[in-house]
């Protein structure tokens, strides 16, 4: 079958849609895939229309925050708390009650990092050095003085760079490390003795609900926290010292403000899920061969590339890709097919990245479906093109 342009020239024949679609064709890095076997009606309901302040409402947010350090492998050296506001919320909660008792040095080489520059230059006033990089490649991160406190994302979930590992962390630095880890946890072996606030949401790599932030903080942020207090006032829902101390209750289920009980019920399934799949190191090994599976389909493509050249700094979740001779409208055309088909949603890349792809590749989705995807990528190709 061919079709024609507006101007009534012969385009080439396109390419025919194959039989086979993925089960799952959930691939967005935002939120993204349910866990496997997920339905609503396998949330337990007996907290909701319940007190979070209840027996049951705090145990169960008590339970929550259990299952999170067991995934984990948190030490009993760092604390974890559920905080309003996703990610974003949880990481602008420690800068604003952290930073100013240093220098502070910003990573940024994609949105969200840019983000933190942005609080840190714009709100905070705080004058930062910024150690920037383009979308795709890392900064030199030997450039990093940790004297002072250092904002970083540890997997840039808009560019698909992250960092390849803590050993570029000092042990003995004198500054704080802050850690954007919403793409990264549950999905890398995280060396915590190298952070000291890490933040992170439920609607990534636990295909959890948005809306509320996870904060884990290691002693040495609990130590600022309880010596430093910043020049500017804080909102009600950032405020973590009570009397001079850490609000301890924050990090056993006692919530600065009301949580959704449903989102939390959300996340208790998903983490129930991952121990039965071999805990973190389960997740990971699913991480692992999504990404492996996806790196076949570019290897396979002459017009697919990795955004992010280097695979020691390649994300092995938020998998950003080029097109060959695609532009925004392109990519435009190219997912909405594939979303229209029902073959894969959500795979257009950040507005804010270069022209391209970005497939999830966390531990919720089935390898199968990645494999499955790539017939119709290339149907997708070939059908935007003769568009």
């Amino acid at each position: 079958m061919t079709a024609t342009t507006a101007a009534g020239a012969t385009l080439a024949p396109a390419a025919e849609k194959p039989a086979i679609k993925p089960a799952r064709p959930y691939f967005s890095s935002g939120p993204c895939a349910k866990p496997p076997g997920w339905s609503a009606d396998r949330l337990s309901a007996d907290s909701l229309g319940r007190s979070h302040r209840s027996k049951i409402g705090k145990t169960r947010l008590a339970y929550c925050i259990d299952l999170m350090r067991e995934l984990l492998n948190l030490p009993d050296t760092h604390r974890i708390g559920i905080v309003p506001g996703s990610d974003t919320g949880a990481f602008e909660m420690a800068m604003w009650t952290m930073l100013g008792a240093r220098p502070v040095t910003t990573l940024a080489w994609e949105s969200f990092g840019e983000g933190w520059v942005t609080d840190a230059a714009k709100q905070l006033k705080l004058d930062p050095k910024v150690i920037r990089a383009d979308y795709g490649q890392l900064p030199d991160l030997t450039q990093v003085d940790f004297s002072n406190d250092v904002l970083f994302t540890w997997n840039g979930t808009t560019s698909g760079v992250r960092v390849p590992n803590a050993d570029w962390i000092p042990a003995d630095r004198e500054g704080l490390t802050f850690a954007d880890a919403t793409s990264a946890v549950f999905a890398y072996d995280i060396d915590w003795a190298k952070i000291d606030v890490a933040t992170f949401s439920w609607q990534k790599v636990l295909g959890g609900e948005g809306g509320h932030g996870v904060l884990i903080l290691g002693p040495r942020a609990v130590e600022r926290l309880e010596n430093y207090t910043p020049a500017w006032p804080l909102p009600k829902v950032f405020r973590l010292i009570s009397k001079g101390k850490l609000a301890e209750g924050v990090f056993k289920g006692e919530t600065i403000n009301t949580p959704s009980m449903l989102a939390v019920e959300d996340a208790i399934f998903a983490l129930e899920w991952g121990q039965s799949i071999g805990g973190s190191a389960g997740l990971i090994a699913r991480s692992d061969a999504n990404a492996a599976a996806l790196d076949r389909l570019v290897q396979e493509r002459d017009w697919l590339g990795h955004l992010a050249a280097d695979p020691a700094s390649r994300s092995k979740t938020s998998v950003c890709l080029t097109v060959e001779g695609a532009d925004e409208a392109f990519i435009k055309v190219f997912a909405g097919l594939l979303e229209k088909e029902g073959a894969a949603y959500d795979v257009a890349g950040y507005r804010d990245a270069p022209a391209g792809l970005r497939i999830w590749c966390g531990a919720t989705v089935d390898t199968a479906d990645i494999q499955a995807l790539g017939p119709w990528l290339d149907w997708a190709y070939a059908t935007a093109k003769a568009a």
